[in-house]
């Protein structure tokens, strides 16, 4: 049996791969120098280091969509990276990109969110706002940005504060799988319409079996572009995108896939994410983040002073890495611990 060393992984990426690929061999490297492995390119080091970190294996107990949901089968924060990873893996494989690098992107994009999902990103952004003294911000130029916060954690907070070291590829699609910016690589760029893909998608499944959505509520027009079912819409998506990214040589999809896809986003958010079902709840978790912001600021020596060792003295900062690395339990805990009373015990 032969063995498969990082040179010979190399060559196969050379010989296999699409010209317009990123190939791992010509990185443009780390920060810092590090030895090349003997087994693993560099795209397959970065993956199995974000894989192996806190902060992903937090994204278990972090909400997608429904807070604190009851039942075993709505999607978390990691079972959505897990999506995003299988469907751009799925795209990247077909237009002969590079698998490991867009593996690599698709782990580590979501990093960075915050407890309750976009509700918790939202209060960390009025909280940072109002504890620096600037304007409250708008849905467009919130100052907190989950993208910016997952670089944060693979730059600087994870392994001891030291980060992990990545590759500036696997870098760049983190930061910009959202966004105005395009990532560099073709890998991030299918990492981000993947992105959209996944949540879209798995939002719908969660909102039908939550009972907030029937089959009969989606616009007809949207359904008949999409598919009917939940794997129809996946797979007609993922073959539009690949069919399509083919032909302009880049990552696109369809004007009529990409206009049915921004419809369907469009009613998600009058239909689900805005109903008064979820939004109740979205309010009490803004409560819990912004009470909890107000505590640890005006009483830092709770915060773990290794939050204090990265943040270069900057109260502000050490506050905002400590609740957004935060799952929705630790944060309903801690909030319980600070601020409700507790039975007394003779």
């Amino acid at each position: 049996m032969d063995i498969m060393y990082r040179e010979s992984l190399e060559q196969r990426e050379r010989d296999s791969l699409a010209q317009q690929a990123q190939l791992s061999a010509e990185s443009s490297g780390r920060k810092f120098t590090a030895f090349d492995d003997a087994l693993r390119t560099n795209f397959q080091r970065d993956r199995d280091k974000i894989l192996h970190t806190k902060a992903f294996r937090r994204l278990s107990h972090k909400t997608q969509v429904f807070i604190a949901a009851k039942g075993d089968h709505y999607r978390t924060r990691l079972t959505h990276t897990l999506e995003v990873s299988q469907i751009a893996r799925t795209i990247s494989r077909a237009l002969g990109l590079n698998e490991d690098l867009t593996e690599a992107i698709a782990l580590g994009h979501d990093l960075g969110h915050t407890p309750f999902g976009h509700a918790g990103e939202r209060a960390l952004s009025r909280a940072i706002s109002h504890h620096r003294g600037i304007p409250t911000p708008s849905e467009d130029d919130i100052v907190y940005k989950h993208n910016e916060q997952s670089l944060r954690v693979v730059d600087v907070i994870e392994n001891n504060g030291k980060g992990l070291n990545l590759t500036s590829e696997v870098r760049d699609g983190i930061l910009h799988h959202t966004g105005r910016m395009r990532a560099a690589t073709l890998e991030g760029r299918v990492v981000a319409t993947a992105d959209r893909i996944a949540y879209v998608n798995h939002d719908i499944d969660d909102a039908l079996r939550a009972g907030i959505l029937c089959a009969d509520d989606f616009p007809r027009n949207i359904i008949e572009t999409l598919g009917e079912t939940h794997y129809n819409r996946i797979e007609n998506i993922i073959f539009d995108m690949v069919k399509t990214s083919a032909a302009r040589g880049d990552i696109f999809l369809s004007d009529d896939m990409w206009q049915a896809l921004t419809e369907l986003r469009s009613f998600l958010f009058k239909s689900v994410y805005t109903a008064p079902i979820i939004y109740t709840e979205i309010k009490k978790a803004e409560n819990v983040i912004h009470d909890l912001f107000d505590y640890f600021m005006t009483h830092p020596e709770k915060i773990p002073h290794e939050y204090h060792d990265i943040s270069a003295g900057d109260i502000v900062v050490a506050t905002t890495d400590y609740i957004a690395g935060m799952t929705d339990r630790y944060a309903l805990y801690t909030y319980n611990e600070i601020f409700l009373p507790k039975a007394w015990h003779e």
